[in-house]
């Protein structure tokens, strides 16, 4: 019949709120994407945790603290006057920070020797977030332990040391503070670059404490430029601040440079 209303059609059910409600609500609607990406204080922290987790990096941290206060014990016993405890608290803050190197290098390239690298790379791939979050995470470590150790040096010159003048203590505690950082930093840039303990420790302290002194021996206008060790000194004495600065900021930027061009380009085995 021409006209006829099939019954069974949906157009001969009018529209209802609650029929309108059911077709809005089958439509799927996209679910929002959210990053599963760890932020960067909380990649810093798991950083920190693992530096200690292992015997080794406990062993360095516990060696960091002590090797100062007990050098500065021994050499109060025998040393002559001297007039100011900036001197000497600087002098040992630099034990701590070539002990603390050795902690850089183990938070990087003990990843590639002990081939844990590949579940950190797997978790996070994006390699130069991980050597910012492992920079970032010894940095913080090497501050506190140098601050811990500095203290303790200044407490011994304090009792076995009489007549010191502590006029530029602060400042020589605050820069062994952040050479502590420092090299620590030092250290995590160069094992990311060579991405091996033995390699990078050797070549490290052979640098520093082999190659620069001869050099100053040969060539002390150039030492004085590229000696990190003695813009230590420069700065825990008020000398050459400027060109002290300079000098561990170049090998900051330097290391951890080197470091995150061979950690991106370095096949992960």
């Amino acid at each position: 019949m021409t006209g006829a209303v099939d019954p069974c059609s949906p157009r001969s059910f009018p529209e209802t709120p609650m029929t309108d409600t059911l077709n809005r609500s089958s439509t799927p609607v996209p679910a929002p994407v959210r990053s599963t990406g760890a932020s960067l204080p909380a990649l810093v922290g798991l950083e920190m945790r693992k530096s200690l987790s292992t015997r080794s990096g406990r062993s360095l941290a516990v060696a960091a603290v002590a090797l100062a206060p007990v050098a500065t014990a021994l050499s109060a016993t025998t040393a002559d006057a001297i007039g100011s405890a900036a001197g000497p608290i600087g002098g040992m803050g630099m034990l701590t920070a070539l002990v603390l190197m050795s902690l850089g290098v183990l938070a990087t390239a003990g990843e590639w020797s002990q081939r844990t690298v590949q579940t950190t790379f797997l978790l996070v791939p994006q390699r130069r977030r991980v050597l910012a979050a492992k920079a970032v995470a010894v940095a913080s470590l090497g501050a506190v332990v140098a601050a811990l150790s500095a203290a303790l040096s200044a407490g011994v010159l304090a009792v076995a040391m009489h007549g010191l003048s502590w006029d530029e203590a602060p400042r020589a505690l605050a820069v062994v503070v952040a050479a502590g950082a420092v090299f620590a930093v030092i250290g995590a840039g160069v094992g990311a670059a060579l991405g091996n303990t033995p390699g990078a420790l050797t070549s490290l302290y052979l640098l520093l404490l082999g190659v620069i002194p001869l050099v100053e021996s040969l060539e002390p206008e150039i030492a004085q430029k590229i000696n990190p060790a003695e813009a230590v000194m420069n700065l825990s004495m008020g000398h050459l601040q400027t060109t002290s600065a300079l000098i561990l900021s170049g090998w900051v930027v330097l290391t951890l440079a080197a470091g995150a061009v061979l950690t991106t380009r370095r096949q992960v085995a």
